[in-house]
Order: C-alpha cells, then structure tokens, then sequence
C-alpha cells in the first residue's frame, strides 16, 4: 500500500508464467501488434507509434529524451518534486541546455507560470512530470498542449505514476510523447514502459536515424545527428515494432504478456471507470487519515487519486511504525525523498489495491501501530471516516483481473 510498486493484479501474474516463444514467431509478432492497440486505447491516442520500452518506466523517459534531444537543444522542465529533477539529469545527459522552474514541494505549477517560462526560455522540448509520487501532486496538461503548440514546443510528459488512475488524454491534451510503467495504477511489475509518440515526434526520430552495421539494409541513411544510444534508439525500436521487424534486440517476452494483460484488464473495466475506482478509494483513504488525526501534505486540491501523504506524528518514529505495519500486518507504506525524508508517510491505493479491503484494513492497522507507538488517535476514526465516503459514493467497482 506504498506509492509503488504494489500489489499485481493475478491475471497479469498468470500471464507472464506463460510459455515463451520466439521473437519472430507468428504469435509473438502478433502479440506485439495487439498490445500496441491495447496502449493506444489507454493513452487516448491515435497515434500509430505506441508501444513498449523493455526496461523500468525510467527507460521509456530516458528513450523519449535520447531520441527527441540533440546536444544543444534548449529544454524546459517545471520541477515540483523528485521525479521533475529526474527529467532534467536525464535531459543533461543527453547534452541538452536544461532550464527549469520550481515551486516548493506540494504544490503544482499555474499554467500561466509554464508559458512564461516558455516564452522566455524558448525551449526545443517542454518535459513535465503528471503525477509525482514524491509529493503526490498531480500536474493540470490539458491546457500546455495549445501552449507548446503555439510556441513550437515539443510536449513530452512522463505519466509513470499517474497512468490509468487519473485521467490522461493523449491526443486531445497534446502530447508529442508520453512515457509510464506498469508497476503503478496499470497493476503490474515494474520492467515495462508504454510509450507513444505523435507524428511530428516520429519525424524528428526519423530525421535522427542510424542503424547498427549488422541489420543495416540498403538505403539505410547515417544522420550527422544520430540518436547517441543504440539501445533506446527509438528510431530502430520504431523499425522492431512496425512492418519492418528489424532484430534490435531481443523482446522481453514475459514483459511483453504482462503489459499487455494490464492493458486487458483497464479496459475490460473501462477507462473511466478505472478512474472512477482510483478516485472513490484514494478519497476513502485522504478521509480515513485526516479521520486518524493526520496531517494531509501539499494542496489536496492537485493531489494524485492513488496515493495520500501524511506527515509523521511528533513524536512517532516513522521508520518503526512502516516496520511494525510489515511486520505485523504485512502492509508496507512509504517515506519519501529530499526534503519530505523521514517527515511524512505515503499510502497508496492503486491498481489492484484501489478496492474497499485493503483501505479499510490498512486504516485499521495503522491505527493499532500509531496507538502502540503512543499517539493518541480516535478509536475507529479511520475506518469510519472511510466508511462514511463509500456509503455516500455508488457501489464501488472492483479492480479486474481477479
């Protein structure tokens, strides 16, 4: 019940124990191409280039950088948490001229500030994180798009954490790239990233193009501005999972089944109903903390739907109280990073965890943790703060892929 990885959903369990097959059989190439179209649906895209990155979701945002960077390129990242300071490293590996903007950690960005900065900075690339788990802020996209379209921006977003628990609109938002993992509202491990990218990004990959010597075909062109990874050169990648099937590597086919299984299930339940289902239990658990007594961090208003921060109560130990919830409980919860280490705790309720039971049992031993530790907190006020918001919302959906 941490802020990631959590729990898996069994179906996707089950699918990556199945059997595997070669990278060029018929099924396995058609696998490929169904899981496209899964993702495409759960980005809200048409985008034909949607597929996966084999690798952590810090592989598809370090694949998205490297093939839409070249040295020297102007990019902008609004920071507001750990994962915004992640974007620009890996924006200044890839040689680029980084510019950011901050606002103290809780907060979100007011998109007026965005287009300030991109008036003023000019930038190649705008790089912004949706929902950053390290603070549990939840960045407003829907107006940047128009924005970077205006100024000639490029939008990438990495919606990691954010991905199929809030909403994520692709097309209508956008979006020139955006990159996720599994291990978060999709309900599966962390391996796999989902990428898509618009057509004017595939142009730009396109016009960076160099294919190792050992797969090069005739006509293949060398750009003096090659992508400066082989690995995530997602102009080969592109050739891997399109009509070509160029052998870049080897796909990781137990990942494969994974990703797509979690697609399978977010839409068998239905996108927005997901969505639906994140929000009813993450308000269950914001109103079963402040009913403990705890302090709910940054603005609630911007606030992630599948996961809450709360600041440690003086007094408390945090790291022994997340220990006696393992240990005792078998439920793990988070710390955090920088600033917020050590000062507030994270409960997630995502993917598979986003149901009834695990809210109202993680509220219930979190109450006996902090009671036994020696705070003093209303008995039953968890529970029954969470209680009060399912008997008020429609019969809950429960997560798929039972």
């Amino acid at each position: 019940m941490g802020p990631g990885p959590i729990s898996a959903y069994p179906s996707v369990l089950r699918a990556m124990s199945a059997e595997l097959v070669g990278q060029y059989d018929p099924f396995m190439t058609a696998t490929m191409s169904e899981t496209q179209e899964l993702y495409r649906r759960v980005w809200a895209t048409q985008n034909d280039a949607t597929l996966l990155i084999d690798g952590t979701s810090r592989a598809g945002i370090e694949a998205a950088m490297v093939s839409l960077i070249s040295p020297g390129d102007r990019v902008l990242v609004p920071v507001f948490g750990r994962f915004g300071h992640l974007l620009a490293e890996i924006a200044e590996r890839a040689m680029a001229e980084v510019h950011t903007i901050e606002v103290p950690w809780g907060q979100v960005f007011p998109v007026s500030a965005i287009e300030e900065a991109i008036v003023r900075v000019k930038p190649h690339l705008l790089g912004v994180v949706q929902g950053d788990t390290s603070t549990t802020m939840l960045q407003p996209l829907d107006e940047i798009g128009a924005i970077c379209a205006k100024h000639g921006v490029l939008f990438y977003s990495d919606a990691t954490a954010s991905l199929g628990g809030n909403p994520f609109e692709a097309d209508a938002w956008g979006l020139d790239a955006a990159t996720a993992g599994l291990q978060k509202c999709l309900g599966g491990p962390s391996g796999s990233a989902p990428i898509t990218l618009s057509e004017r990004a595939v142009e730009l990959i396109r016009s960076r193009s160099k294919v190792e010597a050992g797969i090069r075909e005739e006509g293949d062109q060398d750009a003096a501005d090659f992508i400066r990874s082989n690995y995530f050169d997602l102009g080969m990648i592109l050739d891997y999972w399109g009509p070509r099937r160029l052998n870049h590597h080897t796909e990781a086919t137990s990942m494969l089944y994974g990703a797509r299984e979690c697609a399978r299930v977010l839409l068998l339940e239905g996108r927005e109903n997901a969505i639906a289902r994140h929000r009813l239990h993450g308000d269950a658990m914001l109103a079963g903390v402040r009913g403990l007594g705890l302090v709910v961090f940054g603005d609630a208003a911007h606030k992630m739907t599948n996961v809450v921060a709360v600041a440690i109560p003086e007094g408390v130990a945090g790291d022994a109280a997340r220990s006696a919830l393992l240990d005792d409980f078998g439920i793990e919860i988070g710390t955090s990073f920088g600033p917020l280490h050590g000062k507030v705790w994270r409960i997630g309720t995502m993917g598979y965890n986003a149901r009834k039971d695990a809210v109202l049992q993680t509220l219930a031993s979190l109450e006996t943790v902090l009671r036994r530790l020696g705070a003093s907190v209303p008995a039953g006020g968890g529970v029954d703060a969470a209680m009060d918001v399912y008997g008020s919302a429609p019969s809950a959906h429960a997560p798929g892929g039972a």
